[in-house]
């Protein structure tokens, strides 16, 4: 019997059931909406809720959810998962989804943080705002024109717009890559992506310098401003599961475009 492929959601704080729900339903359209039905043979998928070191090595996938990005850091330091975290992202260059909290957590650098600054996994070459739209009572939905949601069948019809929900959300206010400096890790990284931008007035995106920057991909690390697990759309966790399952398929662990 196949391995499973194990997808892990950072369990520590924040939106940890609702993704798992979305999970299980892209999951099915996955193994069954395939343009060849046979193409999925032997794949299978398994959930999980992440805690612990040795549970997220169980894991050949990840998504760290929204919540709050300083209380997910000062958890994960005390559980001693930051470093396993890091080497995660950095070192096996598994798949990871941060969404809203999760981007502030996959980003190299973050500002508008609490006094002290915060603890951050990185893997992301870009500098998020936290808190761009201001406080919880000034949360709204948007829709979002994203085109790697286009079906790979017929690539030349526009997806329909997503409705993102946006909660106290940060933006990508920054891509610093090509500033490095630091002539080993940064050498021969993936560029990072612009894959989603919110235009302000009418909520739908723009062009890349056109807007907020709200979904970016570099590599096997994807991150996104808003919260999908919030909505019944299971376009954005099809498109991300497939992306694992090409990775896992193939031996790369290396998000590719849809």
């Amino acid at each position: 019997m196949t391995k499973p492929i194990t997808v892990g959601v950072l369990a520590l704080q924040g939106g940890v059931v609702e993704h798992l729900n979305l999970l299980r339903k892209a999951a099915t359209h996955v193994l069954t909406s395939q343009p060849q039905p046979s193409a999925d043979n032997g794949i299978d998928f398994a959930f999980i809720e992440v805690r612990t070191a040795p549970q997220l090595a169980q894991c050949d996938a990840l998504i760290i959810p929204g919540g709050e990005s300083t209380t997910m850091a000062i958890v994960a330091r005390r559980l001693g998962l930051l470093d396993p975290l890091r080497d995660f992202v950095k070192v096996q260059h598994k798949p990871v989804w941060g969404t809203c909290a999760g981007l502030v957590m996959l980003a190299e650098q973050a500002s508008a943080t609490k006094q002290g600054g915060q603890e951050l996994v990185g893997g992301l070459d870009v500098r998020v705002l936290r808190n761009r739209y201001g406080t919880q009572m000034q949360s709204f939905v948007a829709g979002l024109d994203l085109g790697f949601l286009k079906e790979a069948k017929n690539g030349e019809a526009a997806a329909a717009p997503f409705r993102a929900v946006f909660i106290r959300a940060p933006v990508v206010e920054e891509i610093i890559a090509d500033g490095r400096q630091d002539g080993g890790e940064g050498k021969g990284k993936a560029p990072v992506e612009v894959l989603g931008v919110y235009g302000g007035e009418g909520g739908t995106g723009g062009g890349e310098g056109k807007g907020d920057i709200v979904a970016v991909r570099q590599g096997n690390v994807f991150g996104t401003s808003f919260h999908p697990e919030l909505t019944d759309d299971v376009r954005i966790h099809v498109w991300w599961l497939r992306q694992v399952v090409d990775a896992a398929r193939h031996g790369r662990l290396v998000l590719n475009g849809a």
